[in-house]
């Protein structure tokens, strides 16, 4: 409903630059299809954002910007993932538990001042186990 502005997408990826944040995104031909972002803490990774195109969705795009994001995060010594969900919104919590997130609070009016978010993390994920559920995600093996 309140989507970034120009100058936060501006800032994050100045900081990309400096290596404090990392996205990905996807294309086909000229057309955004969707992006993703992670920002950096110590040995944790927080996901700031993942989008796809409304047009777009319900084709695997979303599982493609979590698990590469979830490499990336692996790759620099990430040990854990969080990150933060709309109550409304079903669809992502439920491609976030497919990633191994669990509930791990409520952020009371977080989204606008009006909506909560369920604050989840995932960890463990520099361990074999995950880089196996990471592999089952991306070969559309779900679990």
């Amino acid at each position: 409903p309140l989507p970034w502005s120009t100058d936060v997408f501006r800032s994050e990826l100045a900081q990309m630059q400096r290596g404090d944040r990392h996205y990905v995104v996807l294309r086909r031909g000229g057309a955004l299809l969707g992006y993703g972002g992670l920002m950096f803490a110590v040995d944790e990774a927080h996901v700031t954002n993942i989008a796809v195109s409304p047009d777009h969705q319900r084709q695997g795009l979303a599982t493609r910007v979590l698990a590469e994001l979830a490499w990336h995060a692996v790759a620099r010594g990430s040990v854990g993932l969080t990150l933060e969900v709309r109550v409304s919104n079903v669809a992502a919590q439920s491609l976030y538990q497919r990633f191994g997130f669990e509930s791990a609070g409520v952020r009371v009016r977080y989204y606008e001042n009006t909506e909560d978010a369920i604050v989840m993390w995932c960890h463990d994920i520099d361990s074999p186990e995950y880089a196996e559920r990471l592999d089952r995600l991306e070969a559309g093996r779900v679990g």
